[in-house]
């Protein structure tokens, strides 16, 4: 996934169905003797504002807690869509413009507070491990750099088959992804994590090679590729940006239809598009076990 030099100002025009972050507050400095204890936490993300629709699913939203020892004080963060899943999923057709628009963000937002009964009535709420106030310190001047410069979501997984081996064309840049990268950075620094098991979904597709088309300009531009061009718009069309997490499963099926009708799916990523050749299974929604990293440096104990 690629990094960028910045965070672009999102377009007016984006606009999100719930604020994002809305109690965000600044990561805060701690004590370097300080204690804190780091927690799993995780839930299916419909549990917000949906019920229990897509409960079989296993699509889970993650997060991770602290607490420290000296103040008492609880903190959570997360990494999530700033104009929600849908955004980042599908652009806008909009009246006028050639090119699909995409008000793609995703982002960290740091706050006070664990919501201790949302993650451990629906899901998971677990120490992993134990860090001392210079890590956490340490980890706050990553998660700014991490923030700036990676900075579009991404929902889909793109291998070539189900195969646990299997080349991968394309990875996803999701709220687990955030907290994955956390936890190593966490134990590059030292942090030492208990022996638990720990799996994440993943939205996976299904496709042979991906065949490189080109960026905006040179598909959509004036010395652009006009049939191109058309097959994208209208690969695009039944999907609606603006939605619930319900019709966006909705459209997701929507998605599953065509692109198994078609076998073809058309990918912006990093600014480009790619054309997929999918195949068997078309799509997949795994929840799989991922293991707690172990660290690069010699162990902390606290």
């Amino acid at each position: 996934h690629r990094r960028f030099d910045y965070r672009p100002k999102a377009d007016p025009y984006c606009q999100a169905r719930y604020t994002f972050c809305p109690t965000g507050s600044a990561i805060p400095l701690m004590k370097e003797e300080d204690v804190i204890e780091v927690y799993r936490l995780q839930a299916p993300v419909w549990e917000f504002k949906y019920g229990d629709l897509l409960g079989h699913l296993k699509i889970m939203h993650d997060a991770v807690g602290f607490k420290s020892s000296l103040t008492g004080k609880n903190y959570t963060m997360e990494w999530y869509e700033l104009f929600q899943l849908g955004n980042c999923t599908f652009p806008h057709l909009r009246p006028g413009m050639d090119a699909p628009f995409w008000c793609n963000q995703g982002a960290a937002c740091f706050y006070e507070g664990i919501d201790d009964a949302h993650w451990k009535a629906n899901g998971t709420l677990i120490l992993v491990t134990t860090i001392s106030g210079t890590m956490f310190n340490e980890m706050a001047q990553w998660v700014k750099y991490d923030n700036e410069t990676g900075i579009y979501y991404e929902t889909w997984t793109v291998q070539a088959s189900p195969d646990k081996k299997s080349t991968v064309w394309f990875d996803s840049y999701e709220c687990s992804k955030f907290i994955l990268r956390t936890y190593q950075k966490l134990a590059d620094l030292g942090a030492v994590f208990k022996k638990i098991q720990t799996n994440y979904t993943s939205i996976i597709l299904f496709s042979g090679e991906p065949i490189y088309l080109g960026n905006e300009t040179s598909i959509f531009g004036p010395q652009g590729n006009k049939t191109l061009a058309a097959a994208i718009r209208d690969f695009y069309n039944p999907f609606k940006p603006h939605q619930s997490v319900r019709e966006f499963f909705v459209d997701l099926f929507k998605i599953i239809d065509r692109v198994i009708l078609n076998h073809q799916f058309y990918l912006f990523y990093n600014l480009e598009y790619w054309f997929l050749p999918m195949k068997s299974p078309y799509l997949k929604i795994i929840y799989e076990e991922i293991p707690l990293p172990v660290g690069s440096k010699a162990s902390f104990g606290v």
